[in-house]
Protein backbone atom coordinates (compact mmCIF):
# COMPACT_ATOMS: atom_id res chain seq x y z
CA UNK A 1 0.00 0.00 0.00
CA UNK A 2 1.76 3.24 -1.10
CA UNK A 3 2.17 6.16 1.44
CA UNK A 4 -0.57 8.55 -0.67
CA UNK A 5 -3.00 5.55 -0.30
CA UNK A 6 -2.77 5.46 3.09
CA UNK A 7 -2.44 8.86 3.81
CA UNK A 8 -6.31 9.41 1.98
CA UNK A 9 -7.44 6.48 3.65
CA UNK A 10 -6.44 8.16 7.23
CA UNK A 11 -7.56 11.31 5.72
CA UNK A 12 -10.90 9.55 4.80
CA UNK A 13 -11.53 8.27 8.32
CA UNK A 14 -11.01 11.11 10.16
CA UNK A 15 -13.31 12.55 8.02
CA UNK A 16 -16.14 10.03 8.84
CA UNK A 17 -15.02 9.94 12.49
CA UNK A 18 -15.70 14.05 12.70
CA UNK A 19 -18.70 13.89 11.55
CA UNK A 20 -20.11 11.42 13.85
CA UNK A 21 -18.21 13.69 16.32
CA UNK A 22 -19.87 16.26 15.40
CA UNK A 23 -23.46 14.22 15.11
CA UNK A 24 -23.11 13.06 18.54
CA UNK A 25 -22.95 16.32 19.78
CA UNK A 26 -25.75 17.82 18.07
CA UNK A 27 -27.75 15.47 19.32
CA UNK A 28 -26.23 15.19 22.96
CA UNK A 29 -26.97 19.33 23.10
CA UNK A 30 -30.59 18.59 21.61
CA UNK A 31 -31.34 16.46 24.51
CA UNK A 32 -30.65 18.76 26.66
CA UNK A 33 -32.64 21.54 25.37
CA UNK A 34 -35.40 19.34 25.05
CA UNK A 35 -34.64 18.00 28.41
CA UNK A 36 -34.58 21.83 30.07
CA UNK A 37 -37.32 23.04 27.86
CA UNK A 38 -41.44 23.27 28.99
CA UNK A 39 -43.51 20.25 28.99
CA UNK A 40 -46.04 22.70 26.95
CA UNK A 41 -43.33 23.15 24.30
CA UNK A 42 -41.94 19.39 24.47
CA UNK A 43 -45.56 17.90 23.81
CA UNK A 44 -46.27 20.30 20.91
CA UNK A 45 -43.31 19.78 19.55
CA UNK A 46 -43.59 16.00 19.39
CA UNK A 47 -47.59 16.33 18.12
CA UNK A 48 -46.27 18.40 15.11
CA UNK A 49 -43.02 15.78 14.34
CA UNK A 50 -45.81 13.09 14.72
CA UNK A 51 -48.50 14.72 12.70
CA UNK A 52 -45.83 16.28 9.76
CA UNK A 53 -44.64 12.36 9.73
CA UNK A 54 -48.12 10.89 9.19
CA UNK A 55 -49.11 13.48 6.76
CA UNK A 56 -45.89 13.05 4.90
CA UNK A 57 -46.70 9.17 4.68
CA UNK A 58 -50.23 9.59 4.37
CA UNK A 59 -49.71 11.99 1.41
CA UNK A 60 -47.27 9.82 -0.53
CA UNK A 61 -49.78 6.66 -0.21
CA UNK A 62 -51.98 8.45 -1.74
CA UNK A 63 -50.51 9.95 -4.18
CA UNK A 64 -49.25 6.78 -5.45
CA UNK A 65 -53.06 4.89 -4.98
CA UNK A 66 -53.82 8.00 -7.27
CA UNK A 67 -51.53 7.23 -9.93
CA UNK A 68 -51.84 3.67 -10.06
CA UNK A 69 -55.69 4.76 -10.67
CA UNK A 70 -55.52 7.38 -13.55
CA UNK A 71 -53.13 4.66 -15.20
CA UNK A 72 -55.11 2.33 -14.82
CA UNK A 73 -57.72 4.75 -16.11
CA UNK A 74 -55.90 5.57 -19.25
CA UNK A 75 -54.89 2.09 -20.35
CA UNK A 76 -58.39 0.54 -19.99
CA UNK A 77 -59.77 3.43 -22.22
CA UNK A 78 -57.10 2.67 -24.39
CA UNK A 79 -57.73 -1.05 -24.72
CA UNK A 80 -61.94 0.01 -24.67
CA UNK A 81 -60.78 1.80 -27.57
CA UNK A 82 -58.98 -1.07 -29.54
CA UNK A 83 -61.43 -3.82 -28.34
CA UNK A 84 -64.27 -1.72 -30.02
CA UNK A 85 -62.65 -1.10 -33.32
CA UNK A 86 -60.71 -4.72 -33.15
CA UNK A 87 -65.10 -5.90 -33.06
CA UNK A 88 -66.03 -3.54 -35.83
CA UNK A 89 -62.63 -4.00 -38.47
CA UNK A 90 -62.56 -7.99 -38.94
CA UNK A 91 -65.70 -7.62 -41.69
CA UNK A 92 -64.05 -4.95 -43.14
CA UNK A 93 -60.97 -6.49 -43.63
CA UNK A 94 -62.77 -9.62 -44.97
CA UNK A 95 -64.30 -7.16 -47.69
CA UNK A 96 -61.11 -5.57 -48.23
CA UNK A 97 -63.34 -2.11 -47.17
CA UNK A 98 -60.33 0.16 -46.66
CA UNK A 99 -62.43 3.20 -46.51
CA UNK A 100 -64.42 1.65 -43.50
CA UNK A 101 -61.36 0.87 -41.82
CA UNK A 102 -59.58 4.24 -42.11
CA UNK A 103 -62.94 5.65 -40.71
CA UNK A 104 -62.72 3.19 -37.98
CA UNK A 105 -59.39 4.44 -37.26
CA UNK A 106 -59.96 8.22 -37.92
CA UNK A 107 -62.95 8.77 -35.36
CA UNK A 108 -60.79 6.81 -32.90
CA UNK A 109 -58.15 9.31 -33.16
CA UNK A 110 -60.26 12.57 -33.51
CA UNK A 111 -61.93 11.49 -30.29
CA UNK A 112 -58.76 11.06 -28.65
CA UNK A 113 -55.95 13.32 -28.23
CA UNK A 114 -53.94 11.51 -25.87
CA UNK A 115 -53.80 8.86 -28.81
CA UNK A 116 -50.78 9.35 -30.87
CA UNK A 117 -51.24 6.69 -33.31
CA UNK A 118 -53.83 3.98 -34.27
CA UNK A 119 -52.94 1.69 -36.73
CA UNK A 120 -54.61 -2.03 -38.35
CA UNK A 121 -52.30 -4.23 -38.94
CA UNK A 122 -52.12 -7.21 -40.98
CA UNK A 123 -51.00 -10.75 -39.02
CA UNK A 124 -47.84 -10.23 -40.75
CA UNK A 125 -47.66 -6.84 -38.83
CA UNK A 126 -48.17 -4.79 -42.45
CA UNK A 127 -49.53 -1.74 -41.94
CA UNK A 128 -53.26 -1.61 -43.46
CA UNK A 129 -54.71 1.05 -42.13
CA UNK A 130 -52.73 4.28 -40.05
CA UNK A 131 -54.02 7.12 -38.56
CA UNK A 132 -51.01 8.51 -40.30
CA UNK A 133 -51.01 7.95 -44.27
CA UNK A 134 -47.55 8.02 -44.52
CA UNK A 135 -46.84 4.19 -42.31
CA UNK A 136 -49.73 2.68 -44.75
CA UNK A 137 -47.98 -0.15 -46.37
CA UNK A 138 -45.14 -0.32 -44.12
CA UNK A 139 -44.29 -3.68 -41.73
CA UNK A 140 -44.06 -2.70 -38.30
CA UNK A 141 -41.36 -3.67 -36.58
CA UNK A 142 -41.46 -4.99 -33.11
CA UNK A 143 -40.45 -3.39 -30.28
CA UNK A 144 -39.52 -4.89 -27.10
CA UNK A 145 -40.77 -2.69 -23.99
CA UNK A 146 -41.89 -3.91 -20.67
CA UNK A 147 -45.25 -5.84 -20.97
CA UNK A 148 -47.36 -3.88 -18.61
CA UNK A 149 -50.84 -5.86 -18.79
CA UNK A 150 -52.46 -8.56 -20.89
CA UNK A 151 -56.09 -9.69 -20.80
CA UNK A 152 -57.55 -12.88 -21.24
CA UNK A 153 -58.77 -12.27 -24.82
CA UNK A 154 -55.61 -11.53 -25.86
CA UNK A 155 -55.03 -7.70 -25.55
CA UNK A 156 -51.64 -6.65 -24.89
CA UNK A 157 -50.64 -3.24 -23.21
CA UNK A 158 -46.38 -2.59 -23.07
CA UNK A 159 -44.35 0.07 -22.10
CA UNK A 160 -42.26 1.00 -25.00
CA UNK A 161 -39.91 3.98 -25.90
CA UNK A 162 -40.73 5.30 -29.63
CA UNK A 163 -39.09 8.33 -30.92
CA UNK A 164 -37.13 8.87 -27.62
CA UNK A 165 -40.49 9.04 -26.03
CA UNK A 166 -42.12 6.41 -23.43
CA UNK A 167 -45.61 5.53 -24.64
CA UNK A 168 -47.90 2.62 -24.16
CA UNK A 169 -48.78 0.60 -26.78
CA UNK A 170 -51.76 -1.51 -26.91
CA UNK A 171 -52.44 -4.36 -29.26
CA UNK A 172 -55.92 -5.71 -29.88
CA UNK A 173 -56.44 -9.01 -31.67
CA UNK A 174 -59.07 -8.67 -34.36
CA UNK A 175 -60.67 -12.09 -34.70
CA UNK A 176 -63.43 -13.21 -36.94
CA UNK A 177 -65.22 -16.26 -37.29
CA UNK A 178 -62.28 -17.62 -34.93
CA UNK A 179 -59.98 -16.35 -37.63
CA UNK A 180 -57.35 -13.90 -36.54
CA UNK A 181 -57.22 -11.27 -39.12
CA UNK A 182 -55.14 -9.02 -37.44
CA UNK A 183 -54.54 -6.16 -35.10
CA UNK A 184 -55.54 -2.86 -33.56
CA UNK A 185 -52.59 -0.96 -32.34
CA UNK A 186 -52.83 2.49 -30.43
CA UNK A 187 -50.66 4.09 -28.65
CA UNK A 188 -51.05 6.17 -25.74
CA UNK A 189 -49.05 9.32 -24.95
CA UNK A 190 -47.69 8.55 -21.33
CA UNK A 191 -46.58 12.46 -20.64
CA UNK A 192 -50.02 13.14 -20.39
CA UNK A 193 -50.32 10.24 -17.58
CA UNK A 194 -47.20 12.15 -15.93
CA UNK A 195 -48.91 15.66 -16.26
CA UNK A 196 -51.82 14.58 -14.61
CA UNK A 197 -50.21 12.48 -11.82
CA UNK A 198 -48.31 15.81 -11.17
CA UNK A 199 -51.46 17.45 -10.90
CA UNK A 200 -52.86 14.55 -8.40
CA UNK A 201 -49.86 14.86 -6.48
CA UNK A 202 -49.81 18.68 -6.30
CA UNK A 203 -53.06 18.77 -4.85
CA UNK A 204 -52.62 16.08 -2.08
CA UNK A 205 -49.21 17.90 -0.90
CA UNK A 206 -51.37 21.29 -0.83
CA UNK A 207 -54.05 19.43 0.78
CA UNK A 208 -52.06 17.77 3.66
CA UNK A 209 -49.89 20.87 3.95
CA UNK A 210 -52.61 22.47 4.52
CA UNK A 211 -53.73 19.41 7.51
CA UNK A 212 -49.62 20.00 9.22
CA UNK A 213 -50.20 24.06 9.59
CA UNK A 214 -53.74 23.06 11.33
CA UNK A 215 -51.64 20.15 13.33
CA UNK A 216 -49.07 22.91 14.60
CA UNK A 217 -51.29 25.65 15.54
CA UNK A 218 -53.49 22.80 17.72
CA UNK A 219 -50.41 21.01 19.36
CA UNK A 220 -50.78 23.01 22.16
CA UNK A 221 -54.20 22.04 23.13
CA UNK A 222 -53.00 18.32 22.23
CA UNK A 223 -50.15 18.70 24.82
CA UNK A 224 -52.89 18.92 27.40
CA UNK A 225 -54.13 15.52 26.73
CA UNK A 226 -50.38 13.78 25.94
CA UNK A 227 -48.42 14.32 29.53
CA UNK A 228 -46.37 11.27 29.74
CA UNK A 229 -45.00 12.11 32.86
CA UNK A 230 -48.47 12.24 34.66
CA UNK A 231 -49.43 8.65 33.31
CA UNK A 232 -46.03 7.54 34.74
CA UNK A 233 -46.75 8.92 37.93
CA UNK A 234 -51.09 7.92 38.10
CA UNK A 235 -49.17 4.50 37.40
CA UNK A 236 -46.69 4.80 40.14
CA UNK A 237 -49.54 5.53 42.88
CA UNK A 238 -51.48 2.29 41.56
CA UNK A 239 -48.34 0.39 42.48
CA UNK A 240 -47.97 2.09 45.49
CA UNK A 241 -51.12 1.18 46.63
CA UNK A 242 -51.06 -2.47 45.54
CA UNK A 243 -47.64 -2.62 46.99
CA UNK A 244 -46.34 -3.93 43.27
CA UNK A 245 -44.08 -1.29 43.32
CA UNK A 246 -40.39 -2.68 41.86
CA UNK A 247 -38.07 0.19 40.88
CA UNK A 248 -38.88 4.15 40.91
CA UNK A 249 -40.02 5.99 38.68
CA UNK A 250 -38.56 7.40 35.54
CA UNK A 251 -37.74 11.05 35.26
CA UNK A 252 -38.21 12.25 31.67
CA UNK A 253 -37.43 15.86 32.29
CA UNK A 254 -35.84 18.53 34.54
CA UNK A 255 -39.12 20.41 34.48
CA UNK A 256 -41.75 20.61 37.38
CA UNK A 257 -42.90 17.27 36.53
CA UNK A 258 -39.73 15.85 36.91
CA UNK A 259 -39.32 17.22 40.07
CA UNK A 260 -42.17 16.03 41.20
CA UNK A 261 -41.56 12.23 39.80
CA UNK A 262 -38.29 12.71 42.35
CA UNK A 263 -40.48 13.35 45.07
CA UNK A 264 -42.77 10.98 44.32
CA UNK A 265 -39.81 8.38 44.62
CA UNK A 266 -38.53 9.23 47.78
CA UNK A 267 -41.81 9.28 49.03
CA UNK A 268 -42.15 5.66 48.09
CA UNK A 269 -38.67 4.47 48.59
CA UNK A 270 -39.83 5.81 52.35
CA UNK A 271 -43.25 4.18 52.49
CA UNK A 272 -41.77 0.51 50.96
CA UNK A 273 -39.03 0.68 53.52
CA UNK A 274 -41.94 1.20 56.28
CA UNK A 275 -43.54 -1.42 54.76
CA UNK A 276 -41.27 -3.87 54.67
CA UNK A 277 -40.57 -3.24 58.26
CA UNK A 278 -44.64 -3.25 59.34
CA UNK A 279 -44.29 -6.83 57.40
CA UNK A 280 -41.52 -8.18 59.14
CA UNK A 281 -42.90 -7.32 62.38
CA UNK A 282 -46.19 -8.65 61.26
CA UNK A 283 -44.43 -12.27 60.45
CA UNK A 284 -42.78 -12.22 63.68
CA UNK A 285 -45.77 -11.44 65.65
CA UNK A 286 -47.68 -14.45 64.01
CA UNK A 287 -44.60 -16.39 63.74
CA UNK A 288 -44.44 -16.11 67.79
CA UNK A 289 -48.53 -16.33 68.21
CA UNK A 290 -48.08 -19.68 66.06
CA UNK A 291 -45.94 -20.85 67.98
CA UNK A 292 -47.34 -20.42 71.56
CA UNK A 293 -50.89 -21.75 69.89
CA UNK A 294 -48.72 -25.02 69.07
CA UNK A 295 -47.33 -25.16 72.41
CA UNK A 296 -51.77 -24.73 73.59
CA UNK A 297 -52.59 -26.94 70.58
CA UNK A 298 -49.52 -29.46 71.97
CA UNK A 299 -50.71 -29.11 75.72
CA UNK A 300 -54.34 -29.39 74.90
CA UNK A 301 -53.19 -33.14 72.99
CA UNK A 302 -51.61 -33.86 76.26
CA UNK A 303 -54.43 -33.02 78.57
CA UNK A 304 -55.70 -36.71 77.07
CA UNK A 305 -52.67 -38.76 76.90
CA UNK A 306 -55.25 -41.00 74.16
CA UNK A 307 -55.13 -38.02 71.82
CA UNK A 308 -51.25 -37.14 72.08
CA UNK A 309 -49.64 -35.79 69.16
CA UNK A 310 -53.13 -36.07 67.08
CA UNK A 311 -52.71 -32.51 66.07
CA UNK A 312 -49.60 -33.04 64.20
CA UNK A 313 -50.81 -36.83 62.50
CA UNK A 314 -53.52 -34.73 61.44
CA UNK A 315 -51.02 -32.09 59.59
CA UNK A 316 -49.05 -35.04 58.47
CA UNK A 317 -51.94 -36.16 56.77
CA UNK A 318 -53.24 -33.10 55.92
CA UNK A 319 -50.19 -32.10 54.04
CA UNK A 320 -49.84 -35.08 52.03
CA UNK A 321 -53.27 -34.77 50.23
CA UNK A 322 -52.22 -30.92 49.43
CA UNK A 323 -48.88 -32.11 47.57
CA UNK A 324 -51.12 -34.40 45.60
CA UNK A 325 -53.97 -31.83 44.90
CA UNK A 326 -50.90 -29.50 43.81
CA UNK A 327 -51.03 -26.79 46.53
CA UNK A 328 -48.01 -24.21 46.90
CA UNK A 329 -45.82 -23.87 49.36
CA UNK A 330 -47.51 -21.00 51.43
CA UNK A 331 -50.94 -23.26 51.09
CA UNK A 332 -49.37 -25.61 52.32
CA UNK A 333 -47.66 -23.88 55.44
CA UNK A 334 -51.18 -22.41 56.24
CA UNK A 335 -52.74 -26.20 55.81
CA UNK A 336 -50.28 -27.04 58.26
CA UNK A 337 -50.79 -24.55 60.66
CA UNK A 338 -54.83 -25.06 60.39
CA UNK A 339 -54.47 -28.37 61.27
CA UNK A 340 -52.43 -28.00 64.37
CA UNK A 341 -55.48 -25.28 65.90
CA UNK A 342 -58.12 -26.89 64.60
CA UNK A 343 -58.95 -28.01 67.90
CA UNK A 344 -57.63 -25.35 69.60
CA UNK A 345 -61.08 -24.76 71.13
CA UNK A 346 -60.61 -27.82 73.07
CA UNK A 347 -58.80 -25.77 75.76
CA UNK A 348 -62.16 -24.39 77.39
CA UNK A 349 -63.82 -28.14 77.11
CA UNK A 350 -64.07 -29.14 80.60
CA UNK A 351 -61.89 -32.06 81.78
CA UNK A 352 -65.17 -33.35 83.02
CA UNK A 353 -66.00 -33.93 79.23
CA UNK A 354 -63.06 -34.04 77.41
CA UNK A 355 -61.23 -37.39 80.00
CA UNK A 356 -64.45 -39.06 80.24
CA UNK A 357 -63.68 -43.12 80.02
CA UNK A 358 -67.39 -43.67 78.60
CA UNK A 359 -69.53 -42.09 75.80
CA UNK A 360 -70.70 -38.99 76.39
CA UNK A 361 -73.98 -38.46 76.84
CA UNK A 362 -76.28 -35.95 74.74
CA UNK A 363 -75.36 -33.13 76.55
CA UNK A 364 -71.85 -33.76 76.97
CA UNK A 365 -72.02 -34.27 72.90
CA UNK A 366 -73.59 -30.97 72.42
CA UNK A 367 -70.99 -29.09 74.69
CA UNK A 368 -68.26 -31.36 72.99
CA UNK A 369 -69.34 -29.95 69.72
CA UNK A 370 -69.28 -25.99 71.04
CA UNK A 371 -64.90 -26.41 70.71
CA UNK A 372 -65.16 -25.45 67.13
CA UNK A 373 -66.72 -22.08 67.91
CA UNK A 374 -64.65 -21.76 70.85
CA UNK A 375 -61.44 -21.98 68.64
CA UNK A 376 -63.27 -19.52 65.80
CA UNK A 377 -63.84 -17.73 68.95
CA UNK A 378 -59.84 -17.68 70.13
CA UNK A 379 -58.59 -17.45 66.82
CA UNK A 380 -60.50 -14.08 65.94
CA UNK A 381 -58.30 -12.71 68.62
CA UNK A 382 -55.05 -12.21 66.55
CA UNK A 383 -56.16 -10.43 63.36
CA UNK A 384 -53.30 -12.62 61.43
CA UNK A 385 -54.71 -15.82 62.05
CA UNK A 386 -58.55 -14.89 61.04
CA UNK A 387 -57.72 -16.74 58.31
CA UNK A 388 -57.74 -20.30 59.99
CA UNK A 389 -60.87 -19.67 61.48
CA UNK A 390 -62.88 -21.26 58.50
CA UNK A 391 -61.17 -24.53 58.89
CA UNK A 392 -61.29 -24.61 62.18
CA UNK A 393 -64.55 -23.81 63.03
CA UNK A 394 -65.60 -26.06 60.18
CA UNK A 395 -63.65 -29.52 60.16
CA UNK A 396 -66.61 -30.83 61.44
CA UNK A 397 -69.29 -30.52 58.60
CA UNK A 398 -70.55 -32.79 56.65
CA UNK A 399 -70.51 -33.83 52.65
CA UNK A 400 -74.03 -33.98 52.48
CA UNK A 401 -74.96 -30.88 55.02
CA UNK A 402 -75.95 -33.23 58.27
CA UNK A 403 -72.67 -31.67 60.09
CA UNK A 404 -71.82 -29.10 62.96
CA UNK A 405 -72.09 -26.03 63.37
CA UNK A 406 -73.71 -24.27 60.64
CA UNK A 407 -74.88 -27.33 58.38
CA UNK A 408 -72.53 -26.42 55.35
CA UNK A 409 -72.50 -28.60 52.37
CA UNK A 410 -70.75 -29.47 49.43
CA UNK A 411 -68.14 -27.17 47.81
CA UNK A 412 -69.78 -24.50 51.04
CA UNK A 413 -67.40 -26.09 52.95
CA UNK A 414 -63.50 -24.88 52.76
CA UNK A 415 -61.29 -27.01 51.06
CA UNK A 416 -58.70 -26.99 54.03
CA UNK A 417 -61.91 -27.81 56.27
CA UNK A 418 -62.90 -30.67 54.14
CA UNK A 419 -59.14 -31.77 54.34
CA UNK A 420 -58.58 -31.35 57.77
CA UNK A 421 -62.31 -33.56 58.54
CA UNK A 422 -60.78 -36.86 56.79
CA UNK A 423 -57.46 -36.69 58.63
CA UNK A 424 -59.17 -36.20 61.88
CA UNK A 425 -62.03 -39.13 61.67
CA UNK A 426 -58.86 -41.50 60.20
CA UNK A 427 -56.79 -40.40 63.47
CA UNK A 428 -59.44 -40.38 65.68
CA UNK A 429 -60.64 -44.36 64.24
CA UNK A 430 -57.00 -45.22 64.41
CA UNK A 431 -56.20 -43.92 67.70
CA UNK A 432 -57.36 -45.67 71.13
CA UNK A 433 -60.04 -44.15 73.29
CA UNK A 434 -61.30 -45.08 76.45
CA UNK A 435 -64.61 -46.25 75.87
CA UNK A 436 -63.04 -48.39 72.56
CA UNK A 437 -59.94 -50.21 71.36
CA UNK A 438 -58.50 -48.65 68.05
CA UNK A 439 -59.22 -50.23 64.92
CA UNK A 440 -56.91 -51.01 62.08
CA UNK A 441 -56.24 -48.47 59.36
CA UNK A 442 -57.60 -50.76 56.11
CA UNK A 443 -60.56 -50.96 58.27
CA UNK A 444 -60.57 -47.06 59.26
CA UNK A 445 -60.32 -46.58 55.73
CA UNK A 446 -62.88 -48.75 54.33
CA UNK A 447 -65.40 -47.09 56.84
CA UNK A 448 -63.75 -43.61 54.86
CA UNK A 449 -64.66 -44.83 51.64
CA UNK A 450 -68.15 -46.05 52.42
CA UNK A 451 -68.90 -42.09 53.90
CA UNK A 452 -67.35 -40.42 50.58
CA UNK A 453 -70.24 -38.28 49.37
CA UNK A 454 -72.50 -38.18 53.05
CA UNK A 455 -69.76 -37.21 55.24
CA UNK A 456 -66.46 -36.53 53.18
CA UNK A 457 -65.84 -35.34 49.64
CA UNK A 458 -65.28 -38.23 47.02
CA UNK A 459 -62.64 -36.51 45.23
CA UNK A 460 -60.80 -35.99 48.74
CA UNK A 461 -61.35 -39.43 50.04
CA UNK A 462 -59.71 -40.89 46.92
CA UNK A 463 -56.58 -38.43 47.15
CA UNK A 464 -56.34 -40.05 50.75
CA UNK A 465 -56.33 -43.49 50.01
CA UNK A 466 -53.78 -42.43 47.37
CA UNK A 467 -51.55 -41.12 50.65
CA UNK A 468 -52.14 -43.76 52.73
CA UNK A 469 -50.96 -46.20 49.97
CA UNK A 470 -47.79 -44.26 49.92
CA UNK A 471 -47.40 -44.02 53.13
CA UNK A 472 -48.19 -48.50 53.69
CA UNK A 473 -45.01 -48.67 50.46
CA UNK A 474 -42.49 -46.01 52.22
CA UNK A 475 -43.21 -47.96 55.57
CA UNK A 476 -42.93 -51.75 54.33
CA UNK A 477 -39.72 -51.84 53.80
CA UNK A 478 -38.52 -50.39 57.34
CA UNK A 479 -41.30 -52.99 58.94
CA UNK A 480 -39.71 -55.70 57.51
CA UNK A 481 -36.00 -54.80 57.47
CA UNK A 482 -36.64 -54.85 61.38
CA UNK A 483 -38.82 -57.88 61.39
CA UNK A 484 -35.70 -59.36 60.04
CA UNK A 485 -33.75 -58.01 62.55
Amino acid sequence: MSARWRHLKNKTFSGHQFMWAGARTFWRRLRRRYRSASLRFKIAFFVVILLTSTSFVLSMVTVHIMNNYILNEIIKRGASVGKSIAASAGYNLLAHDLLGLDNLVYKAKDANSDMLYVAIVDPDMRTVVHSDPEMIGETRPVIKGRRFSEADDGTVVTEIIRDASPIFEIRAPIVFMNKSLGSVIIGMDKSILLGAQQNVSRMVLIVFGTIVAVGVCVSSLLALFLIRPIRELSVGVEEMKSGTAQSPLRVYSQDELGQLTRNFNEMTALITAQRGKLTRYAHDLEEAYVSMVKVVAAAIDARDSYTHGHSARVAHLSLGMGRRLGLVDTELRELEVACLLHDVGKIKTPDAILLKAAKLNQSEFKEMMKHVAYGADILSWAPSLTKYIPSTRHHHEWHNGQGYPDGLAGEAIPQFAAIIAIADAYDAMTSDRPYRRAIFREEALLRIERMAGTQFRPELVAVFKDVLEAECDRTAPLAAAGAAG
